[in-house]
């Protein structure tokens, strides 16, 4: 099993150095470099420079562009001077600014300014060391596969809008338009009934000359490599793009300039791409599930081809206990918004109860056994996460749950071969099956009482930074009337 290569811009041979960058870009009269960052909660950041600007050092010792007082979660007013160091294994050309004159792309880490040192609450700082400790752990690869879920609608009009005087006082609510969807009428178009979206063909499927645009763009700038994409179950342009397996950093980078591209070429399209969890009310929302698998040298430490229920190793069983016992508390990353909770609910595919099983999509840990004696296609799939979940945090924590429970040897609890959704209370109370939280209240009450998983990578401050967030997130939620309590209660 080999890591996808072509992660950066040199392709799969020796990787380009900065100063070799730079040249290219000339030779190719680029005009401008943009650096992307990732703040706390996901959001990717950028800024342009002109490429004379760029000095080869800049790649060694970066540039002096950040004010981290003004970035969500990093820094406060008095200590704002940061520093964005380009990594050259992520370069890109961005194709729709070709009429500027062409850019160059790079993802930049954030240092301290003065002292030059990786900021802690830099979040691909975060996943470079969970690497990093992986391989101190004895695992000097692991590999990442996201499935990458999102919707493409045609308008969401917000009524009357999100921030207004009339929002607090007089009323709000929103529309979602999608020439797919069966309440889109009028248009001549085959709508998609409600959950029946799942590998569509057209016309049905409106948006698959959309989606191979992106993976078009995502292969030839982006240098990533595709393995797949698809309508997905729900209605209103719900799609997935499969990629290519890779490293933790790298397949990080990779969601969020799939992510980046995907809003982008919708908007060219006079569309709207959205990967909010749950946006339509009696349909599927859109999930971000993790494979994942351990390596040391050109061994899969998940494969054990004597295991007679899912080839899965000790060492395996292990990392899926770690990820159960830490469930609850990973919600809080791994599921970070309040419209998350819609999502993980019965009846939509998406996981509610906390379990393992080899094939069992009503498990929120699944051990694929679509092939049988593959060491290299041996992995866990965890179904948890959704797309708005900041990549880098997520997996660096799935990572050191699992990790957690390899070295605290936390054998799981026996797997779970039945539709759980189907079992009474009774049944799953016999079986050990804890329920996810149902909030994200609740979920940052289960990170507060176990977050000593992260301890070491997270920083303390980091965390609370970002609990503090969330929490004032789920109170302006719990603040306001919702349309459907006034349905339910204005005749009381």
């Amino acid at each position: 099993m080999q890591s996808a290569k072509g992660t950066g811009g040199a392709g799969p041979s020796k990787p380009a150095t900065g100063e070799e960058l730079l040249e290219r870009m000339r030779q190719e009269h680029l005009r401008w470099v943009e650096l992307f960052y990732t703040d706390v909660f996901g959001g990717y950041n950028h800024v342009h420079l002109p490429l004379d600007a760029l000095e080869p050092d800049a790649f060694t010792v970066g540039i002096p562009k950040l004010d981290g007082s003004s970035v969500r979660g990093f820094r406060s007013i008095h200590e704002s001077d940061m520093i964005l160091l380009p990594d050259p294994s992520t370069f890109a050309t961005i194709p729709w600014q070709n009429e500027h004159g062409g850019t160059g792309r790079f993802i930049a880490d954030v240092l301290l300014g003065g002292s030059r040192e990786r900021y802690g609450h830099d979040p691909r700082g975060i996943a470079r060391r969970t690497a990093e400790h992986l391989a101190e752990a004895g695992y000097d690869r692991s590999y990442w596969g996201p499935e990458i879920e999102f919707f493409v609608f045609d308008n969401v009009r917000l009524l009357p809008s999100a921030h207004g005087v009339r929002d607090a006082w007089g009323g709000a609510g929103y529309a979602i338009d999608s020439i797919e969807a069966p309440w889109q009428t009028g248009d001549g178009h085959a709508s998609i009934r409600f959950k029946e979206g799942y590998h569509r063909a057209g016309p049905h499927d409106a948006l698959e000359g959309l989606r191979s645009e992106v993976c078009n763009i995502l292969a030839d700038n982006f240098h990533i490599r595709m393995d797949a994409h698809h309508h997905e179950v729900a209605t209103a342009g719900q799609g997935e793009i499969n990629i290519r397996f890779d490293e933790l950093l790298p397949a990080a980078d990779h969601v969020q300039d799939v992510r980046f591209v995907i809003r982008n070429v919708a908007r060219q399209h006079g569309k709207v791409a959205s990967f909010m969890p749950k946006p339509v009310f009696g349909d599927n929302g859109i999930g971000m599930h993790m494979n994942q698998s351990l390596w040391h040298g050109e061994q899969n430490m998940f494969y054990d081809a004597d295991d007679p229920y899912a080839e899965l190793s000790q060492t395996g069983r292990y990392y899926v206990g770690g990820l159960l016992a830490h469930a609850r508390a990973l919600c809080a990353i791994t599921n970070p918004t309040t419209n998350s909770y819609r999502r993980l609910v019965p009846g939509y595919e998406a996981p509610v109860f906390i379990a393992w099983s080899r094939a069992n999509r009503s498990a929120n840990v699944r051990i694929p056994y679509y092939l049988k004696g593959h060491p290299a296609a041996k992995r866990l799939e965890y179904r948890t996460p959704d797309s708005a979940a900041n990549i880098y945090l997520t997996e660096a924590a799935l990572a050191l749950a699992g990790l957690d429970g390899v070295h605290k040897k936390m054998e799981p609890p026996p797997p779970v071969d039945e539709d759980i959704y189907k079992l009474t209370p009774g049944r799953r109370h016999e079986l050990g099956i804890r329920e996810l939280p149902g909030s994200l209240g609740e979920a940052l009450d289960c990170l507060a009482s176990d977050s000593e998983f992260l301890r070491g990578i997270f920083p303390s401050t980091l965390l609370d930074t970002y609990a503090e967030t969330k929490r004032e997130e789920q109170l302006q939620l719990n603040l306001r009337p919702h349309p459907y309590e006034f349905y339910r209660y204005l005749d009381l």
